[in-house]
């Protein structure tokens, strides 16, 4: 039964694949990197360039009344658009890519005088039964914390931290989540000792990187269809497997290789026995 929920999960993740694209997932709401002034969330590469917090230019920071503290070193921000050019010889209009920089400060610890804008949200969920199982019952686990902001595994320190149930809209959401970094934790050197995890010096982006996010969200999308999870979640992690499969020349193969080590993970953490190679 166990088996045939992965080779469901792993069909539908492959179908759903063909459906566009979600480059950057965070299904949570609090805690995230957002521009003071407007309380929009930064996207893109940013989200990995600030921590969480609320940032401003140093312009406007002046123009709010506010100074910045004494030492306190800027953050880059990252943006760019189209610009249109005319070619001079045939007249045809060019869409040529722009980017830009701008440096901010988080205006609660690096600046004085500025009150915070921020509005936290909170969501009443009740836990999903099965799902706490599978949490409670991952044996040989990281240590996990439950902060705001983040959903991140530390390989040096072997720790979790996963954004608190309270900060998803959607309960099902929390648990794909931190099932994908628990995912990522079975490949610490104690447990499966995967590539993607214990090699040292890995850039954002890399080849052995994307590897390592195709098994974790594979592994996610396994555990959430033991847990009996919502099917919204497979489209969510089909999406966000898609955006790294582009570093990765759309090879669609790697999926399948991705949910060999992702079965491996899955069944590592529900403490079963791994199924027999054909």
């Amino acid at each position: 039964m166990k088996k045939s929920v992965y080779e469901m999960v792993t069909e539908k993740v492959m179908e759903q694949l063909e459906k566009g694209v979600v480059p950057w997932r965070k299904p949570w709401i609090n805690g995230g990197a957002v521009n003071w002034k407007t309380q929009k969330p930064y996207r893109g590469i940013n989200t990995f360039l600030l921590e969480a917090g609320e940032y401003a230019t140093f312009k406007q920071i002046q123009e709010a009344g506010g100074k910045v503290k004494k030492g306190e070193k800027s953050h880059i921000v990252v943006f760019w658009k189209w610009l249109e050019k005319e070619d001079e010889e045939s007249g045809k209009i060019e869409k040529i890519p722009y980017l830009r920089y701008y440096r901010v400060f988080e205006i609660n610890s690096q600046v004085d005088g500025l009150e915070s804008k921020r509005k936290e949200l909170s969501f009443d969920h009740d836990p999903i039964g099965k799902a706490e199982e599978i949490y409670k019952g991952f044996m040989n686990a990281p240590d996990y914390t439950f902060h705001s902001g983040r959903a991140v595994y530390y390989p040096g320190i072997d720790q979790i931290n996963c954004p608190p149930l309270k900060d998803f809209p959607k309960a099902e959401e929390y648990y794909s989540t931190l099932f994908h970094e628990m995912i990522h934790s079975t490949g610490h050197k104690s447990r499966l000792a995967r590539p993607g995890v214990t090699t040292n010096n890995v850039a954002f982006g890399d080849e052995v990187y994307s590897k390592e996010e195709l098994v974790a969200e594979m592994g996610a999308a396994m555990l959430c269809g033991v847990a009996g999870i919502d099917n919204s979640t497979i489209e969510n992690s089909a999406s966000y497997i898609h955006s790294w499969l582009r570093s990765l020349k759309e090879d669609h193969r790697l999926v399948v290789q991705a949910a060999a080590q992702a079965q491996k993970a899955a069944d590592y953490i529900l403490g079963t026995e791994e199924a027999d190679e054909e």
